[in-house]
Parts: structure tokens; C-alpha cells; sequence
């Protein structure tokens, strides 16, 4: 079990939805958290509602010079957590150049762009804690998924390849993979999302493994068995299989 008392996290994403949630679950513990996301008002909201230290430093995730000045304010840290996001469900019959871009630049290239800030620091002092929150729809290629689910599969293979590097260091890198998880995100979906959680147990599950000395979660449980065990199967069999679906 990791001591939370008194650690001072960068969370980024924590507006609203997964983010606020992981917010409260993580004050409520003792933790001091910097937080970061595009709007003040929703940052000075959510730091009113939270029992802990929180600073709200606002940041545009697609804009370097931000994240710089952002990452100045925050100072000192014990731990980052990525989980900035954008979606839109697109198939590429209809590729929307600017969403995709967006999604590509929110989830994947603003997560290297925060990384870069606070990764020299912690590798110099061997000590830190990275977390990054992908998304099942990264294991695989899946139908309607362009743009959101290869920059999820980006962060996942960032990830695998921080942990190669830092595993043997005091640097901690850990990786979740949430499902379907009722934000503003999701409510753009006119299909039918298995397993669907409330921000709240999705944020309690990710705070639980953040505690842990595992480098992977994918949850729920039964779901991610499926996305899995799916990277497993030929090509003919798995597009068949999701086509169908």
C-alpha cells in the first residue's frame, strides 16, 4: 500500500467526469493535487468541493508553451496522472480531419508533451510516480474507433515503453485501461456500451491500482478479457468477429 498522506499529484483531465471523480477519491486520501485542465471555472469548482490542498493551474494540453508554464506552477511532484481526453465516434468512411486531429493531439501528443516536463525531474531524483489512462479500445483496431482508439493504443505502448525503461528505477509508471465509463464523452455513443460504469467505481478502480506495484489494469474484469483476448486472433476470424457486432 502506497502512503498518501501529504503527496503532491499533477492531475490533468480533472475537470469533470473520470477526472473529477479520481480528484475526490484521491483528496479524500491526503493527497495535495495540482489541477489541470482548459477551464478556470470548472477548476475553481471542483477545488471548492475537494477536503485537501488543491491549486488550479489551467492548461492547454495542445499547447507547449502552456503545459511549460503550467508545469512551472506546479512545482515539486510526487506524481502525474494523464487522462486529458478528447472522443468522437467516427468511422473512416466519415474522417473528420480537425476531430481527428484533436482526438490524436488531446490523448496521445499532449500526454508526451506533460511528460517531457516532469520526466527529467523525476529521473534525476529516482523518484516519481506516472500514471497514464488509456482505454480498452487500444488493445486492437476496432470499427468507429478513428482517431480515439489509435492515440488510447499510443498511450499504451508510451507506457509499455517508460516501464521498460524505468522498471528497475524509483520512477513508477503504471497504465489503466477503463471501458465504457459514463462521462460527456460517452454520451456521444447511439450504441449499445457493455459493462457502462459511473465515473465514481471507475475512479475508485484506478485509484486502487495506483496503490499497487502492478504496471497494467484493465477493467471491468469480463470486458477486458474480451478486447485481450482478441489481440490473439487471426485477422480473418477477429474482423468477422467485430463486424458482427
Amino acid at each position: 500500500m502506497r502512503d498518501w498522506q501529504g503527496k503532491r499529484y499533477w492531475l490533468i483531465g480533472a475537470s469533470e467526469g473520470l477526472g473529477r471523480a479520481l480528484a475526490h477519491q484521491m483528496s479524500r486520501a491526503g493527497v495535495e493535487l495540482v489541477l489541470s485542465a482548459r477551464s478556470p471555472q470548472r477548476l475553481r469548482a471542483l477545488s471548492a468541493e475537494l477536503p485537501g490542498r488543491a491549486l488550479c493551474v489551467p492548461a492547454d494540453v495542445g499547447d507547449r508553451a502552456s503545459v511549460e508554464a503550467a508545469a512551472q506552477r506546479a512545482g515539486r511532484l510526487d506524481g502525474v496522472i494523464y487522462m486529458a481526453g478528447a472522443y468522437w465516434p467516427m468511422p473512416a468512411q466519415e474522417w473528420d480531419a480537425a476531430k481527428v486531429e484533436t482526438m490524436c493531439d488531446t490523448n496521445f501528443t499532449g500526454a508526451a508533451r506533460v511528460l517531457g516536463t516532469v520526466i527529467p525531474d523525476m529521473v534525476a531524483r529516482d523518484s516519481g510516480h506516472v500514471v497514464l489512462v488509456s482505454s480498452l479500445s487500444g488493445f486492437r483496431g476496432l470499427p468507429g474507433s478513428i482517431g480515439y482508439g489509435s492515440s488510447k493504443a499510443g498511450v499504451m505502448h508510451l507506457a509499455e515503453s517508460m516501464h521498460a525503461d524505468l522498471r528497475r528505477t524509483g520512477v513508477q509508471v503504471q497504465v489503466v485501461n477503463p471501458g465504457f465509463v459514463r462521462t460527456r464523452l460517452t454520451e456521444k455513443n447511439t450504441f449499445r456500451m457493455p459493462f457502462l460504469m459511473d465515473p465514481e467505481p471507475a475512479a475508485r478502480a484506478i485509484f486502487e491500482h495506483m496503490g499497487t506495484d502492478r504496471f497494467k489494469r484493465s477493467f471491468p474484469l469480463l470486458f477486458s478479457l474480451v478486447f485481450r483476448l482478441g489481440q490473439f486472433l487471426p485477422d480473418a476470424l477477429y474482423y468477422r468477429l467485430i463486424a458482427r457486432a
